[in-house]
């Protein structure tokens, strides 16, 4: 079955997604922010980051379980801490607020964190890190996010998906990213090949009763698998820590789901930590040995660095618009 497509401007795909949110009764400055958000997700290919989330998190503040005119705030704990309250909003907004703060404080500093609590999904962390890298920072971002994975051994879900990014500065030259969930799969492919009645491929999840399947409706009753085996579950336990344990956020088996608007608030958590670059090498810096590496593994044929085609996407958006699924743009001007 082909899908259609349509290609719609940089301007126009922000704004629909704007006012589809706005029309559901999210604020003009939180829309904004999301809209924003999802659209570059969308721009870098990022799909299940992008314009198909409009329409859940539409659903979800009609229903009240994101708090569309939320304002998060923001305490200095400590003179290199900030804690920022998302009240049970979108994560975009409280993201936006640490990643103005952070880059100042871990200039003067050498390095700075932001714990965000009572948020939301938080989208493809790797542009978060990257804004960072922009700022001359090395950049961590986690996010604990709804129950999905079992613990190593076990069946019952635990972790969620635990994405984690990075973010490093070039001298000249995008930064290096790495953006990654630590499940096998993002659970977005497997609800998308459930709602088409397709296989799944073996290896990507395991039924309720901890027995490998490639039925994804099955798979979803059951739990994903984690990247790596028992290192990724090792990780999914660091990031659950991280992200939940040290804001205070719900953990993953407290957290409602982020793709329906069923039950209240997920409250999960954030956590990002900046690295002035030039704070702890005298010379070379350390941009100079990033740039170092980076060329010494771009330079062997068949090889790429991680983040190394967003530039391309961007520069064909820019020119020609970006390339979205028709039926879901249509959805989104519709209810804007």
């Amino acid at each position: 079955m082909t899908t259609s497509t349509t290609r719609v401007s940089i301007a126009d795909l922000r704004r629909g997604i704007a006012h589809a949110l706005e029309a559901a009764g999210t604020s003009d400055a939180n829309a904004a922010s999301v809209a924003h958000a999802l659209a570059a997700a969308e721009i870098d290919g990022q799909k299940g980051h992008g314009l198909s989330r409009v329409a859940s998190y539409a659903a979800q503040v009609r229903a009240g379980k994101v708090h569309g005119r939320a304002v998060p705030v923001t305490t200095l704990t400590r003179p290199g801490t900030l804690r920022i309250d998302a009240a049970f909003g979108f994560a975009y907004p409280a993201l936006d607020l640490g990643l103005d703060r952070l880059p100042d404080m871990a200039r003067a500093q050498g390095i700075a964190a932001a714990g965000i609590t009572r948020s939301h999904h938080a989208g493809a962390l790797g542009l978060v890190a990257e804004r960072l890298a922009g700022q001359g920072c090395l950049a961590l971002v986690f996010a604990n996010t709804p129950s999905a994975m079992a613990a190593w051994g076990g069946r019952r879900a635990v972790f969620g998906t635990n994405p984690v990014a990075f973010a490093a500065p070039r001298l000249g030259s995008s930064p290096i990213v790495v953006d990654l969930a630590l499940s096998e799969v993002a659970r977005a492919k497997i609800v998308a090949a459930a709602a088409k009645n397709e296989p799944i491929p073996q290896g990507w999840a395991v039924d309720e009763n901890g027995a490998p399947t490639t039925d994804a409706k099955a798979a979803l009753q059951g739990t994903l698998l984690p990247a790596g085996g028992a290192k990724g579950a090792a990780l999914a336990l660091m990031v659950e820590i991280l992200a939940a344990g040290l804001t205070g956020s719900n953990l993953a088996f407290e957290a409602s789901p982020f793709l329906d608007d069923k039950g209240g608030p997920p409250g999960t958590g954030q956590l990002i930590i900046a690295i002035d670059a030039t704070a702890m090498s005298a010379s070379p810096a350390a941009s100079e040995r990033v740039e170092t590496l980076a060329t010494a593994i771009a330079d062997e044929a068949g090889v790429r660095l991680p983040g190394g085609q967003r530039a391309a996407r961007r520069q064909t958006a820019e020119r020609d618009g970006v390339e979205v699924d028709s039926k879901t743009w249509a959805d989104v001007v519709r209810v804007g």
